[in-house]
């Protein structure tokens, strides 16, 4: 084995993300959120940013991994150094984040605009092959991010380990990270205030048109009045027009499981639904509001709906006596939705699930070890990650087909973005020769022709 090879590019997938982001106006619409006057950096700083997320969609889980795309500057040309990019993320500031906030909201709206006019159309979100035509789905989770004692903002955590508490809020439809917070790590999941600034965030993304009937899930941490009528009152947007609304984890207490020993008494369970809404074999849902007594202080339309099956031995250890009791595993969320089948409403809450495969890849793509020890830094870092993702979910709809269009992260990695190639000069052109033998090579090749014909924003 030797190390003389010439005229060979590692991982040339990543020119599949650096090509939308200058397609879609996104590095262009960065420059200018980042330029400041008198003040003309060699390595424009949009540039900067776009190149950091896309060294962490290849695998980047350091500022020092900027140096895989040094490897490529024959193929796209001068790229910032490590120090560069460490200078670029202590530049940005909280008004830098705001304008870089607002720069991805004016890209998002062309790339949606583009998703709309595909044949297939904008990509609704879908619960047991029921589309939820017109309905923008948010789905919010938090994450402990463990970090070192000496880390800015660092703090003991519920779990009993040390770091921050790192909250995002992800579009269902199509995979986007809308909005992402980074706390101390005592910072309750059920913190209205998070809850409600992260929110915020996410809407602000969203276009006019997309931002009128809004189904929000969260997981047990939504269990507060402030939260909930946030939401219900559509962040406080006056107008028909806006119809929100929530599903989210509910407690249960001594009064929910007095309702369901009625349940249970006079038989008033129906059948929990799976795939094509199809009964699912031992699990049945009710709804329980009007055995809960006084709900008036929840917002209008509140419904209260709980779920049981059979305990799995995944969490018998972490059950109540109860459930364990009973041999049965019950959950309660509450919505607000007036209309539909309980069972449909269940699965619809389920299906929030979603998004804890997501923390996982977000995890593994740069959330999970956090770069400096100031938390500017570290913000900024976790900018970049939500460009990444970005980035990522805008080549699956765009550019991809197949299997590829759902694939994770680390699958996408492995059939496209690290595929190695050969780089021909001649004739005033640049080519990039892909083995013949790769099995994704034409699924390759057919995106890099689609992200070319992609046109560039008005």
């Amino acid at each position: 084995m030797s190390a003389d090879g010439k005229n060979q590019i590692g991982h040339v997938g990543g020119l599949h993300l650096r090509l939308p982001a200058q397609r879609t106006g996104l590095t262009g619409t960065l420059s200018n959120a980042l330029r400041r006057r008198r003040f003309h950096p060699l390595h424009d700083r949009g540039q900067v940013l776009v190149d950091l997320a896309v060294a962490i969609t290849l695998g980047a889980t350091c500022i020092r991994d900027i140096r895989l795309l040094e490897h490529q500057r024959p193929m796209i040309g001068p790229v910032a150094s490590f120090p560069t990019v460490w200078r670029a993320l202590k530049e940005i500031d909280e008004a830098a984040l705001r304008r870089i906030e607002r720069a991805r909201a004016a890209v998002r709206r062309h790339v949606w605009t583009l998703l709309a006019a595909r044949e297939e159309g904008f990509p609704w979100a879908c619960v047991d092959d029921q589309v939820l035509d017109g309905w923008t789905v948010i789905d919010t989770d938090g994450s402990i991010v463990c970090a070192p004692s000496e880390k800015e903002g660092a703090h003991g955590t519920h779990k009993g380990t040390y770091g921050h508490h790192g909250f995002v809020a992800v579009c269902d439809n199509t995979g986007e990270e809308l909005a992402q917070l980074l706390s101390p790590g005592n910072t309750g999941a059920n913190d209205a205030e998070v809850n409600i600034d992260l929110l915020t965030a996410a809407v602000a993304q969203l276009l006019g048109p997309w931002r009128k009937k809004v189904l929000i899930r969260v997981d047990g941490a939504g269990f507060s009045h402030a939260l909930l009528e946030w939401i219900a009152s559509a962040g406080g947007r006056a107008g028909p027009c806006y119809r929100w609304e929530y599903s989210v984890g509910w407690a249960f207490t001594e009064r929910e499981r007095a309702a369901v020993e009625l349940v249970d008494v006079h038989d008033l369970w129906q059948s929990a639904t799976g795939p094509g809404g199809r009964p699912r074999q031992d699990a049945f849902v009710a709804d329980i509001t009007g055995l809960l007594g006084d709900l008036s202080a929840w917002p209008p339309g509140h419904r209260v709906i709980v779920r049981k099956e059979p305990l799995h031995p995944r969490y018998e250890r972490d059950a109540s006596p109860y459930a364990k009791n009973k041999g049965m595993r019950y959950q309660t969320f509450a919505t607000n939705t007036a209309r539909g089948q309980i069972a449909f409403l269940d699965a619809r809450h389920r299906k929030h699930a979603r998004i804890e495969p997501k923390i996982h890849d977000r995890k593994a793509s740069g959330m999970g070890l956090l770069p400096s020890r100031e938390l500017q830094v570290n913000t900024a870092w976790l900018m970049a990650t939500a460009l990444a993702c970005d980035l990522r979910a805008w080549l699956q709809l765009l550019a991809l087909d197949g299997d590829l269009v759902k694939a994770t992260p680390k699958t996408l990695r492995y059939r496209l973005l690290h595929v190695p190639a050969r780089l021909v000069c001649g004739q005033r052109r640049r080519r990039l020769k892909i083995p013949g033998t790769w099995p994704w090579a034409n699924a390759i090749v057919r995106a890099f022709a689609r992200i070319q014909a992609l046109p560039h924003p008005t």
